[in-house]
């Protein structure tokens, strides 16, 4: 098979990681990242585009003789890109990985998510959609339901729009607030859930639109401090496998959310060809879907990534062509964890610019993601973000893992660094 050169869309540890993947190809012949950061350079070339620009994306995509564009984060799916692309006669023969627009209502409207599970049978929460003008109906539904009470902005609110609230007095006046604009349009409508009680996962998927592939699952910690207490950052590191999700309960999530979801997506008319993440919670040993997303989570990617023995090109270019069932999927047993190292007083103020060392001392078992770095004229190496460098390792068992990425997380240092040493702690 013919090399093809490739654009990659994002900046994040997620990027680094299917940059890392991706570089390893055999059909990889030129990897851009765009913007991408001061780790993704390692296995391409980082190009200073924004991925919402698709005028310039487009630009340089013809200049480049780009042959498939892959996307990582959500807000160039949300905004179109997709759509962008197979509308253009210049791009439409360059595959898009990612959903149209219509599918990536999925993850940019939790209203649409939440009417999609429910016409397609999907185990979910209850719900209902609120606005301005029925906030009555709101406090009634809030009425109906036990503490703790969840309430999300509808729209993409880059991971902080959920808040989960222990007194109906105090949801009653969230609400209130979330409508009066906490979240700007994004919580124009807010969707107040059904609190679910359990341990939660992350399932995620590929698919042609036909064929689907699981690939492996992994759980996420996204609180700041140990224990899973105070605020929810975009992730302080990630476990696969995950003890819980064994053949039984990965069957019925085939069954129940899986299937019907692809299947759901076709009945709708909808074109998906992309990365599905079911963020899910095992109640009782049953699988129920909190949230879809649209694209690879992060953490999550830093360590599914290690996992996949596969060559990850060929199962997207199989994913553009929709031959997906004749692609090979081959999981590494062992575990793979990331930690998250992160700069001080994140996920509030925190500094940037400060120089990072220690990098070149990365044990043999572990993997540098860079999430948050630039590197600056004199090529020194600098945080440029809240998440800085995600610290991925394998190990045997969990906890040899983990051990892997502490080692050389102490030998990394920047200013005020913190990250979690509980990673993992409530799984077997």
């Amino acid at each position: 098979m013919a090399k093809i050169d490739i654009l990659l869309l994002g900046q994040g540890g997620r990027e680094c990681a299917l940059a890392w993947k991706i570089s390893q190809s055999n059909n990889c012949g030129k990897l851009y990242i765009a913007p991408g950061n001061g780790g993704t350079m390692a296995y391409g070339e980082n190009v200073a585009i924004s991925p919402l620009d698709f005028e310039a994306v487009k630009t340089f995509v013809l200049a480049n003789g780009v042959d498939m564009v892959i996307v990582g984060n959500e807000d160039p799916l949300v905004a179109g890109i997709y759509d962008f692309f197979i509308s253009d006669s210049q791009l439409s023969g360059i595959p898009v990985i990612g959903p149209s627009k219509d599918g990536a209502q999925l993850e940019g409207s939790k209203d649409f998510a939440k009417g999609f599970m429910q016409r397609h049978n999907i185990p979910t929460a209850r719900y209902m959609s609120i606005t301005k003008e029925n906030i009555a109906e709101g406090y009634a539904f809030l009425e109906s339901l036990e503490a703790p009470y969840v309430l999300k902005a509808d729209g993409l609110a880059a991971g902080k729009g959920v808040l989960i609230l222990p007194s109906l007095a105090e949801a009653k006046a969230e609400l209130a607030a979330m409508l009066d604009g906490m979240f700007g349009k994004s919580s124009s409508t807010v969707v107040i859930e059904e609190f679910l009680s359990g341990i939660e996962c992350s399932v995620f998927v590929l698919s042609d639109g036909n064929n689907y592939k699981i690939l492996p699952v992994a759980k996420d910690y996204k609180r700041i401090g140990e224990g899973d207490t105070g605020l929810n950052t975009g992730g302080m590191g990630a476990i696969s496998p995950v003890s819980f999700a064994d053949d039984e309960f990965m069957k019925k999530v085939t069954d129940r959310i899986i299937i019907p979801t692809i299947d759901g997506l076709k009945q709708e008319n909808i074109t998906y060809k992309g990365f599905i993440f079911l963020g899910l919670i095992n109640v009782n040993n049953e699988p129920m879907v909190i949230e879809y997303n649209v694209r690879m989570g992060d953490p999550e990617t830093e360590a599914v990534m290690l996992r996949i023995k596969s060559d990850l090109l060929e199962l997207l270019q199989a994913t553009a062509t929709g031959t997906l069932d004749k692609a090979s999927l081959v999981i590494d047993p062992r575990y793979a964890v990331t930690v998250m190292m992160v700069a001080g007083g994140y996920p509030g103020q925190y500094e940037k610019g400060n120089v990072i060392t220690g990098i070149d001392k990365a044990g043999d078992d572990s993997i540098l993601f860079h999430a948050g770095t630039k590197v600056d004229s004199n090529g020194n190496l600098l945080t440029n973000g809240g998440r800085v460098i995600a610290v991925s390792s394998y190990g045997a068992t969990k906890n040899e893992a983990l051990s892997h990425s502490f080692t050389t997380i102490s030998k990394i240092e920047f200013k005020d660094k913190y990250f979690r040493r509980d990673i993992g702690f409530d799984l077997k």
